[in-house]
């Protein structure tokens, strides 16, 4: 006779007695279940990866290791998770949790758990990666705008992006809500804005979001004000090694929290878009990881160069890049930095940027380019934090918001017909608001 049973993973704090009651219920028959007990993080990795079906996996939510990245882990491997410990210390289903159990496991509680949320083995499919859809996590209706700047080193990136965000945010309909977060490796935008505390900073915005969602106020609370250019910043990483601390889940969570406590972003990236399959190295990606998953998720990327043949080349095999990584072309701005004052000259470059990117034959080719004239006194601007001038700050900012108005969004997918998000929507309690005595609609009763 076939007989169901539940294989199990567990992970529990060393001072837990909960595994040690569901090894005993496993091994005298009380629980149709088989418990495979792990000691860590990277051993309950091992587990899942090595092929085996699991119906479930019980994570102590006293582990500190135990976070956004770990439960996304098992979800992708379809294998659900029920987290024994308090749901008062952390939101555990907006984290990716099957269900929460108390720390005081009985054997009912935990087999009640297993039939709602997991599957027997019998019940599993062959394939052990087959995801389990994620209903649990909370979907946001609305993000900020997101504008992703890159370019080649030395071309002004840095300078470019703090003159979007200055635009930005003297932009009426921003209302002065524009925040710049830096997120390249070798960050320089706490040196250009001489700020004299190295926290919080993008490092602190992810680690708060790898096992919470933090409140609007304090996500915004983690940047500095920058009065004179009237949006605010988030400061970057304070050594180059710190990316290593940068998980995915996490920096995607962070970053799509940000976008939910202001209007726009602009973010100055790295020029480096390699990934596990351009290369065959996960480290490769981890390393580029913040570059890749911004302009996956950017509105608009605008991408910077010199007028200068290295500048041109690096120009022409980033935008190649950026095609390969799926950017549409009419979401690519260039912006041409210390650019000449000819007329003459700026349409020579116009007509070998195209001829070189084949614009002609594209669809969708990208927009611009846009000139920014060299300035002598931009050195000055950055020491004493001045505004830039609008020879500046204008001709790439006119040119993003002419782009966002144009095309819009790329965060929802929207129902044309409605208006609203395509499929459910998942509320949380307290979202929506309550009615109080005086906001009742009066209903009158039919004759």
């Amino acid at each position: 006779m076939n007989v169901s049973r539940y294989v199990v993973l567990g992970l529990a704090h060393v001072r837990s007695t909960w595994a040690t009651d569901v090894t005993r219920w496993s091994t005298t028959g009380s629980l149709p279940v088989e418990f495979v007990k792990c000691v860590s993080v990277d051993e309950l990795r091992a587990r899942v990866a090595s092929g085996r079906t699991f119906s479930a996996a019980l994570l102590d939510a006293r582990v500190t290791a135990v976070d956004r990245d770990v439960l996304a882990e098992l979800r992708d491997a379809g294998v659900p998770v029920i987290i024994v410990g308090s749901e008062e210390e952390r939101d555990w289903s907006a984290l990716g949790a099957s269900a929460t159990v108390g720390p005081n496991l009985d054997r009912s509680q935990l087999l009640d758990a297993l039939v709602e949320h997991g599957r027997s083995v019998d019940a599993v499919p062959d394939d052990a990666t087959t995801p389990v859809p994620d209903q649990d996590e909370p979907v946001p209706i609305w993000r900020g705008r997101l504008v992703a700047v890159t370019g080649r080193p030395g071309s002004g990136t840095s300078t470019i992006a703090a003159a979007l965000a200055q635009r930005a945010a003297d932009d009426p309909r921003q209302a002065g809500d524009a925040v710049l977060v830096d997120l390249c490796r070798r960050a320089h935008q706490a040196l250009l804005h001489d700020a004299r505390d190295v926290v919080p900073g993008v490092q602190e915005l992810v680690e708060a979001h790898r096992t919470g969602r933090p409140s609007f106020e304090q996500v915004r609370n983690l940047c500095f004000d920058v009065p004179t250019r009237r949006y605010r910043l988030l400061l970057g990483l304070r050594r180059q090694r710190d990316w290593v601390s940068i998980r995915p889940r996490a920096f995607s969570a962070a970053l799509d929290g940000l976008r939910q406590s202001t209007r726009l972003v602009v973010a100055d990236l790295d020029d480096d878009l390699d990934g596990e399959e351009e290369t065959g190295s996960t480290d490769i990606e981890d390393h580029n990881l913040m570059t890749r998953t911004t302009v996956a998720d950017a509105d608009v990327v605008v991408v910077v160069a010199l007028p200068t043949i290295t500048g041109m080349h690096g120009l022409v095999t980033m935008l190649d890049e950026l095609r390969r990584f799926d950017v549409p072309g009419d979401r690519t701005l260039v912006v041409i930095n210390r650019a000449p004052r000819n007329v003459r000259s700026r349409a020579e470059i116009t007509r070998v940027l195209a001829e070189l990117t084949s614009a002609g034959d594209l669809p969708d080719p990208h927009v611009g380019p846009v000139f920014v004239p060299e300035r002598r006194s931009i050195e000055s601007t950055h020491r004493d934090l001045g505004r830039f001038a609008g020879s500046i700050a204008d001709p790439p900012g006119r040119a993003v918001l002419e782009i966002l108005d144009r095309l819009g969004g790329r965060d929802l997918e929207v129902d044309r017909a409605s208006g609203l998000p395509d499929g459910p929507v998942p509320i949380r309690p307290g979202e929506l608001g309550h009615w109080g005595d005086d906001d009742l609609p009066d209903v009158g009763t039919g004759s």
